[in-house]
This record gives C-alpha cells, sequence and structure tokens, in this order.
C-alpha cells in the first residue's frame, strides 16, 4: 500500500509539470522556448545582452554598437544649412603632377574656420574631390569657404618663387642697428619675434648680417610652389652615441657597445596663399629643430665571471628641441623677418681636420645661436630667372595621419 502511495506521487508529479529537454553534456535542462533549439549548448542567444553587457552594446550586432538607422532621409536643418558645390578644375587642372591637389584647398579651409565647426553643432560636413568641393552648412560657413576657394580658382595659377633665407648669429645684439629699420609684429608663439621690413631695409639689414663675423647662412634658395600647396624641406644627419653595453656572443671582449643614432638637424614646411589681387600673402610655418647638445658620460661596472670588474661607458643625450608652428600674413611687396630666439643652431660646425674635431673628446656642442629666417615673396616664377639650388625634401610616410597639421 505505501508502495502505491509513492508511484501515485511521482505519477500526478509528472502530469502536472511540462516535460523539459535534458541537455547532452551532464544533463542539465536548457531554457525554455525558442531559444532552446538555437542553443543546445546551454548559453544565452548572441542577440540578447546579458546583464554584464555595457549599455553602448546592448542591442548591438556582432560587430559591436552599429548605431541607429535613419530612414527619413533628410539632414538637418535646424540652422538653415544648405549644400553648396564649387568648381576646383580651374585650380586642380594645371596640378597634373600632384596626386590631390585638392587637398590644400581642404587644409586651408580647416585652418580658417578650425576643425572644431566640423564636429559640433550645427550638422555639416565637407567634401572634396580633384574636381569639387562640396559643403554642407550655414551661410556663415559657406562665405568663409567662398573667401579660400576663391584665393585658389579665381588666383594666380602659375608656379610662385618664395625666396629663403635662414641664417645664424652668435649675439642677439644685431638689434641695435637694425630695430629702426624693422616693424614689429605679434606672435603667439614664445620666445619668437617677427617683423615686416620693406625690401630696401631688408637689404641693409642682411648686408649688416653678413658684415658680422659670427654670422653664418645656413640655407639660401628660391623655393618655387604653388599657390596653396605645402613645400618641405629638411636638413638632418645622425649623430652617434654609445646607447647600452651588452655581452658579446664571442666571448672576448666580454661586453660590446650598442649605438643608438639621433637626428639633428631641421625640418621646414611652408604652406603659402596668395590673395585674389596677389597684394596679401598668408603663410602657415612649421619649423623642428633638433640638437644634440651634449653627450653626458655614465660609468658602468660590469661583472666578469673571475669575479672581477669590467668597466664600461654610456651616453646619456642631452638634445635641445625647438618647435614653431606659426600662420603670418602680410603685404606681398614686404619681407617678413623671424627670430627664434637664442635656440639650438640648425646646423653644427663640422670640424676642417677630423683629427681635431674636439667634439669627439669633450662630447660637447657649441650650439646656441639666434636663428633668423627671412622670407620673401618674389612673384611668378618665370619671371625671375634664378637656379633654385637641390634642397634635400623631407619623406612623407603613405597614408600619414593628418592629425597636428592644422
Amino acid at each position: 500500500m505505501r508502495l502505491f502511495s509513492v508511484f501515485s506521487i511521482i505519477s500526478l508529479a509528472v502530469a502536472i509539470c511540462p516535460p523539459v529537454s535534458m541537455a547532452q553534456n551532464g544533463g542539465m535542462p536548457l531554457p525554455g522556448g525558442a531559444n532552446a533549439a538555437a542553443n543546445p549548448n546551454g548559453m544565452p542567444p548572441r542577440n540578447l545582452p546579458s546583464s554584464d553587457t555595457p549599455p553602448s552594446l546592448r542591442g548591438a550586432g556582432p560587430g559591436g554598437n552599429s548605431g541607429n538607422l535613419s530612414n527619413s532621409g533628410k539632414l538637418p536643418q535646424t540652422h538653415g544649412q544648405v549644400q553648396r558645390v564649387w568648381d576646383l578644375t580651374p585650380y586642380t587642372g594645371y596640378l597634373t603632377k600632384h596626386d590631390h591637389p585638392e587637398q590644400a584647398v581642404i587644409d586651408w579651409i580647416l585652418r580658417e574656420t578650425g576643425t572644431d565647426l566640423w564636429f559640433t553643432a550645427p550638422f555639416g560636413y565637407m567634401n572634396a574631390d580633384r574636381d569639387k568641393l562640396t559643403v554642407y552648412h550655414t551661410d556663415e560657413v559657406h562665405q568663409m569657404v567662398a573667401g579660400i576657394v576663391d584665393r585658389f580658382v579665381a588666383g594666380d595659377k602659375d608656379p610662385q618663387v618664395l625666396g629663403l633665407r635662414v641664417m645664424t648669429v652668435g649675439n642677439p645684439n644685431w638689434r641695435s642697428n637694425a630695430h629702426l629699420l624693422m616693424q614689429h609684429v605679434n606672435v603667439d608663439s614664445p620666445g619668437m619675434q617677427a617683423w615686416l621690413l620693406s625690401k630696401e631695409n631688408a637689404a641693409i639689414v642682411m648686408s649688416q648680417l653678413r658684415a658680422r663675423t659670427d654670422t653664418r647662412q645656413v640655407q639660401a634658395l628660391d623655393l618655387i610652389t604653388h599657390n596653396g600647396q605645402t613645400e618641405k624641406l629638411a636638413s638632418t644627419r645622425g649623430r652617434n652615441y654609445v646607447l647600452n653595453v651588452k655581452p658579446a656572443p664571442t666571448g672576448w671582449p666580454p661586453y660590446e657597445p650598442e649605438t643608438g643614432e639621433i637626428q639633428e638637424g631641421y625640418r621646414l614646411e611652408i604652406s603659402p596663399l596668395l590673395s585674389t589681387d596677389g597684394r596679401a600673402i598668408d603663410c602657415v610655418i612649421k619649423a623642428e629643430i633638433d640638437q644634440v647638445d651634449k653627450l653626458k658620460p655614465v660609468e658602468l661596472n660590469l661583472p666578469l665571471p673571475n669575479a672581477q670588474i669590467h668597466r664600461a661607458r654610456i651616453d646619456v643625450p642631452q638634445v635641445v628641441s625647438w618647435r614653431l608652428h606659426e600662420r603670418f600674413r602680410w603685404p606681398s611687396d614686404m619681407v617678413l623677418l623671424l627670430s627664434c630666439g637664442v635656440v639650438a643652431s640648425p646646423e653644427r660646425p663640422q670640424a676642417t681636420v677630423p683629427l681635431l674635431n674636439l667634439e669627439m673628446i669633450t662630447g660637447t656642442t657649441a650650439g646656441r645661436a639666434d636663428a633668423l629666417m627671412f622670407i620673401e615673396f618674389r612673384g611668378r616664377a618665370s619671371e625671375n630667372l634664378t637656379t633654385t639650388p637641390l634642397v634635400p625634401q623631407m619623406a612623407t610616410g603613405i597614408g600619414a595621419p593628418n592629425r597636428g597639421r592644422y
């Protein structure tokens, strides 16, 4: 009678509870419903977020947060945005040897408007190819864009000549005789000074500098460039030093030096843009100067197998660097003079006789000078019968990012 009661209770429980599927691994039940058949391993479905899923990934596909799709087919017009298209072929048609001449137009628009304007409200966008520029934004932005585009498409298409002179002066007291010949210009970079000079006064100041014994001309060239395009120049050289000391694979000597190299010299980028009538010039100048001021020696005590000490020396470079990234605007019939202040000299003088080079012995460098840069617009290249010296070009990596461009 008791046995019959137990079987009756089991039968009643089976009749009340619905059957559940049993997993093959250990007999654990799978969640019920339609998702059970699609998940034989007992794992939650991929399209259902768990409690540990970050909010930004909930509702996302396998590739992460895909955002919300908009099927309205309309762009925001909360601030009266409209789309306008400019024809760039009057400018890009002349630059057949440039891969992406329209990039200069984009660069100068961003320099004029700033980058934040295109990533904040109100909504807008800009796109360009070799033939056209498309902009969607407010009327105020369109006016700024039109002013820049006109300087490209309606300006001078012929190659222009930009005279560039880089000099160093050991003592900044050259200003005493040249002060009244120059008109001071405000500069944002700390330690930087700028002046405007007439071409006659610029010739006088340059003559005064050349008469000094502490003046050295680093670079003098007539740079041929197209309106708005960026030209890059570089003059660098490597300086070796002992970076580390490591065990020698041959066993004797027990240790060998590991050398490193620092590139010292200058790198310069210039991007000039003329006004439509050619009376004013905007120029973005980016300069970098790096110099090894001194190699400080450090003695190392390294153990030997016979319990003795092996002495070696490594070098710790003391590098002096200087950076400039400024935009200037001045009348095209005047000369812009820039002073970097007393900074690392762009180039160190080489010893006439290499064996008498004291830098190899002392590890020091006499490299402080007032670096000066004369920039003069000389008009069309066809009107200037000058010979442009070969200048080492600074290589640019393929697909390099545009960060820091503006």
